[in-house]
């Protein structure tokens, strides 16, 4: 199988659900799926309600299949304070819809 590009959107789900998510575009070959690129995260400072924006790099490298995806995701200057291992291995299942508490 040829290598292709592929669009991806990824969701940092820390409280409530980041609606818009960060697109990235990537390389798959076969099973393999490789992402990297920068994503400007932008955030309000209180009290202040000042806009800042933090530059977080983002590399997804792992396989994949229909259900699963089996890699490391590493987004930078956030391992500690979301909870992501830039060393750890994750397994991820695919799911019909994510359930979510309501404002």
């Amino acid at each position: 199988m040829s290598d292709s590009t592929v669009d991806v959107l990824l969701y940092v789900y820390e409280g409530a659900p980041n609606n818009n998510g960060i697109h990235r575009q990537g390389h798959i070959s076969g099973k393999k799926l490789n992402i990297e690129g920068n994503w400007n995260e932008h955030l309000i400072e209180y009290p202040a309600k000042k806009e800042i924006v933090q530059e977080h790099f983002v590399r997804i490298n792992g396989t994949h299949d229909s259900v699963w995806f089996r890699g490391k995701i590493t987004v930078q200057d956030m391992s500690t304070t979301k909870g992501l291992s830039e060393d750890e291995d994750l397994k991820l299942k695919r799911v019909a819809h994510i359930w979510l508490c309501k404002r």
